[in-house]
This record gives structure tokens, sequence and C-alpha cells, in this order.
């Protein structure tokens, strides 16, 4: 990957750290230390997104946030078992070796089923939950979405004009002026070439719409399990103007984990923490603070 430009890099700051899985290398930002914050982005977003988090976070905390494969500075191999399973596997494999243990788990878009993915797996591992528009479980698909799943008008769509990352970038926040060109070309940056964008094809690709998706059995593991997680401390930012996670998938998680925080943010997209950050921020530091000290029914598998 290239170097980062000087704007950009201006707001992503951070030292790479690279893990190889089993081929490809999976990009990762480990900075501060304390009680580890794992922050796990969606598509066709990268670790980019939680940029601000970190910086606000890191002289307190250890924040972590990796890149999947295929998105942000990790490797973006061709030939590669793209899907969900295979993102739970590598998240696996980083966390055994970052040796994370009561890490609080910071999930958006997919990073939600690929977080839960790996969380129940082993649940004990996880002491605290943030959640940003996201699911971890089967829910509507907008039209939209769908449409970029066609397979030639979609695929070229996503692969030749970059139509993914480059229309998130309008339909994904309420407030396009608070993302200067630094921002955005920060979003875009990893996703120059058709080369670079398969990742981004391939979860679109992976959407488990038909009960024949190869992801389906591995999402309804995953919703079968979160029964687990119901009195773990939670938070909840959501944007309200998300056109994809909408509140039908806010009053899921309602159901799923009744003692959560909820924050809804009516003025916010599924970008919420473009949209939304300075009000997140404090309320972020305030759960954390609150939550430092939790029973250990609620940190036990």
């Amino acid at each position: 990957m290239s170097i980062l430009p000087p704007d950009v890099r201006a707001l992503y700051p951070f030292k790479r750290h690279y893990l190889e899985m089993r081929g490809p290398r999976m990009h990762y930002v480990d900075e501060g230390e304390g009680p580890a914050v794992v922050m796990l982005h969606g598509n066709p977003t990268w670790s980019f997104f939680y940029r601000n988090l970190i910086l606000g976070l890191r002289d307190d905390y250890r924040t972590i946030a990796p890149d999947h494969i295929g998105c942000g500075l990790s490797d973006k191999p061709q030939r590669y078992p793209y899907g969900l399973a295979t993102h739970i596997d590598n998240l696996e494999r980083l966390s055994d070796h970052l040796r994370l243990e009561k890490v609080t788990l910071a999930v958006h878009d997919w990073g939600g089923a690929i977080g839960f993915g790996w969380a129940i797996r082993q649940p004990q591992r996880v002491k605290r939950l943030v959640i940003l528009n996201t699911a971890a479980f089967r829910g509507p698909v907008p039209f939209r979405i769908r449409v970029c799943r066609w397979p030639v008008v979609g695929t070229a769509a996503l692969l030749y004009l970059n139509a993914f990352a480059r229309g998130a970038l309008s339909m994904a926040t309420v407030h396009p002026q608070k993302l200067t060109p630094a921002i955005r070309r920060g979003y875009l940056f990893p996703y120059q070439s058709r080369a670079d964008r398969f990742g981004i094809l391939r979860f679109v690709q992976d959407i488990p719409i038909t009960s024949r998706s190869a992801s389906r059995p591995v999402l309804q593991s995953i919703e079968n399990g979160l029964h687990q997680f119901r009195d773990r401390p939670a938070i909840l930012f959501w944007g309200a103007r998300d056109f994809c996670f909408h509140d039908w998938f806010l009053d899921r998680w309602k159901t799923l984990l009744p003692s959560a925080t909820v924050h809804r943010f009516p003025d916010a997209g599924h970008y919420v923490l473009e949209d939304a950050f300075e009000e997140i921020m404090p309320r972020m530091r305030e759960f954390l603070a609150r939550t430092a000290v939790v029973s250990p029914r609620m940190v036990a598998p």
C-alpha cells in the first residue's frame, strides 16, 4: 500500500502493524495502553472510520482497530475465500496474537456480524459492548444495496466506478459538509483501482439475502448466540437517518440488550461517527468509566 497523502496522514497518524493471515496480511492500529477497546469497521470503510475515537481514547485505553482483509491498508487478494466465516476466523487469530482479554467491543456495519461472530466463540473475552448502526442478525436489505448485487451492473459499478465507496460519502452522512476533502480522500484512499475494490464487492455479495447464501447459517448461529450478552454493559450510538440500518434494527437491539444505554441521534446517518462525533465522544468516555468494574457474572462464559 502506498504512502498516505499528508493531509490524510494528519487525520490518521497511527503506526502500522501487520499480522499474516495464512497468506495475506491484516493491517491493524494498536495505540495506547490500558483496557482494550477493539473497533471493527464495515463495508466500504476501514479503520479510518474510528480515527477520532482512537485519538480520543488512546491516552487511557489500548485502542485496536483492524482492517478486514480486502479493506483499508490490509492486503487485497483476488483469489481468497472472502466471507463472514473467514473474517471471523481472521479476527480470532488477531485477538489470540494480541492476547486480548475483557475487551470493549465496538462494532459498526459488517463489524457487528464479524465481532459478535468472534464473541459467541469466546464470550468470556468480551466485557462491554459499543454498537453503532449495525446488526448481527437477519433483517431487511434496502433496494439500493440489492442493486449493487446485480451480476453485471452491480459488479461493474463497484469494481470500475468505485460506486459503493463513493456513493457512501453522500448517502451515509446527513452533514456532508463535515466531510472535508481530506476526509473524503481518506475514505477512498485504499480503493484506488479495480483490484483494490474486490473486497468491497465480496462483502456486498456475501449479504445473506436468500437461504442459499453461504453466510446465512453463519449469521443464524451468531443470532442464536446473542442471548449470552444480554446482561453485559452496552451502549448504542445510533444514527436515526441511516437508510440501511434504520430503526427496525435499533428496536431489535433494544430487545436483545434490554439493559443497554441508547443514544439515538435524529440528525445523523450511517456514518454516525462523522455526523455526531462531538456528542458521542463524551458519552463514550462516561460509559467506559462507569462500567470499569462489572460483576463476575457479566464476564463469565
